[in-house]
């Protein structure tokens, strides 16, 4: 996604208090709930597409409808076939063709599926890859990140093996190393975020670099501002300001560019609960173009909207 196309003030504060867009009625399979969800992405219209991971489907809740989504892929039950998917854990939409690119991790493969109506089955994109999070930047390159590799590939549409971009140097944690890495952010110069889950660190990989630079956490596993917790959702704002769900302290942070020494909470920290103000085990995050935020919030099996407060 190009999230660098959202101008957020340096100084931008959200509501505590979490609106739910998309579920919120328990785990289930019905149109109304969600079941351990993963990855979003918010288009131009505030429309939600959601990664549901064990309803092996994509659901998708149009802005101001928070009573029912709409499956537009899978659903046929966890299985390889093209109409089906197994575990997808992140989703993005490539408006150049009006299609999802899905990242079906039990598959191990991405998957385009149409977003025009009638459109029963995926093509995929390429196979034999761990995908667990995925990104395009301006020039319609696919990045993805490989969790059993440790690595982030990029991809020009249609191509098998891709380009190494991030990682490839086995699991650990030196620079030149990623260990676990899940979601990502391409900029417009084709740097890579990248969210190095088991390294509890959020990671920058500059266009050709043979390694990374911590730009938030590294500090260890723990709840103290300078460090993160299983590192989930990525997003990185016009002005390099990286947010980052801290998905065991139950937060989401934000990391202004040039002071990777501490972070601070953006919402959530409230320990773990279903309250308006709480997140349980948050996974994927986005923001629209108004600058709102946008939360997966796994263990409450909902999605929550932050307004960002506008000045008076």
């Amino acid at each position: 996604m190009f999230s660098l196309l959202v101008n957020i003030p340096a100084d931008a504060n959200w509501a505590q208090n979490g609106v739910t867009v998309a579920a919120g009625n328990g785990g289930g399979g019905a149109t109304n709930q969600l079941y351990r969800p993963y990855g979003l992405f918010v288009d131009d219209d505030q429309t939600v597409v959601i990664a549901d991971f064990w309803n092996h489907r994509i659901m998708q809740w149009k802005n101001g409808d928070t009573t029912n989504g709409q499956v537009v892929a899978g659903s046929n039950g966890q299985g390889n076939g093209l109409h089906q998917l197994d575990r997808p854990s992140d989703v993005l939409i490539d408006k150049e063709t009006d299609s999802l690119i899905i990242c079906d991790y039990g598959n191990q493969r991405v998957v385009q599926w149409s977003r025009r109506s009638g459109a029963t089955q995926g093509e995929i994109l390429t196979d034999n890859i761990n995908c667990w999070g995925l990104a395009m930047d301006e020039q319609r390159y696919l990045y993805v990140s490989d969790d059993r590799k440790h690595e982030v590939r990029r991809y020009k549409l249609g191509e098998k093996n891709g380009t190494l971009v991030a990682g490839g140097n086995g699991e650990g944690d030196g620079l030149n190393q990623l260990n676990r890495p899940y979601y990502l952010v391409v900029d417009r110069q084709q740097n890579v975020y990248v969210s190095d889950r088991d390294n509890h660190r959020v990671m920058k990989w500059n266009k050709g670099a043979k390694e990374g630079i911590v730009i938030a956490g590294g500090q260890g596993k723990g709840s103290a501002l300078t460090q993160l917790y299983y590192p989930k959702g990525l997003f990185v704002d016009t002005l390099g300001t990286v947010y980052v769900v801290d998905e065991q302290n139950h937060r989401v942070m934000r990391w202004t560019q040039g002071d990777n020494k501490q972070g601070t909470v953006i919402v959530g920290g409230n320990g773990p609960g279903a309250g308006a103000n709480q997140l349980y085990f948050p996974c994927g995050l986005s923001f629209d173009r108004h600058g709102d935020l946008y939360v997966v919030d796994y263990g409450n099996e909902r999605v929550q909207r932050f307004s960002i407060e506008k000045d008076l």
